[in-house]
């Protein structure tokens, strides 16, 4: 293992697509807020998801220098996908957000720690 990326570039699509998400965030689209509000996050802490998406992106961008930090951040990005995937089990919210946007997003995250941070 490494603690800088192999895969700069697919660290770099990583951050873009979570700043993209952030950035739809602000002003949540239907699909965002049918996400939501079918798993029963509160709609006052909406915010701190996109809080978590921004650090998560500058962390990224941030390993791509220093050694350990871009693999936490994806490491992190990891459990917050996965903590969605759970809540979106226990809502029984099993549409068609928890397959394209929660699974994506988890599978982009899991790919580029492999890709980027093992062997």
């Amino acid at each position: 293992m490494t603690l800088l990326p192999h895969f700069p570039w697919l660290v770099v699509l990583l951050a873009v697509v979570l700043l993209g998400d952030a950035t739809l965030s602000l002003r949540p689209p239907s699909f965002i807020r049918n996400c939501l509000t079918g798993v029963g996050f509160p709609r006052q802490w909406w915010w701190t998801l996109i809080v978590i998406k921004v650090l998560a992106a500058a962390g990224l961008l941030v390993g791509l220098r220093v050694p350990g930090v871009a693999l936490a951040a994806c490491t992190g990005v990891i459990c917050y996908f996965l903590c969605a995937v759970v809540a979106h089990i226990r809502a029984g919210f099993m549409g068609r957000e928890l397959w394209i946007n929660c699974l994506g997003m988890l599978a982009l995250a899991a790919v580029t720690a492999i890709a980027s941070f093992v062997g």
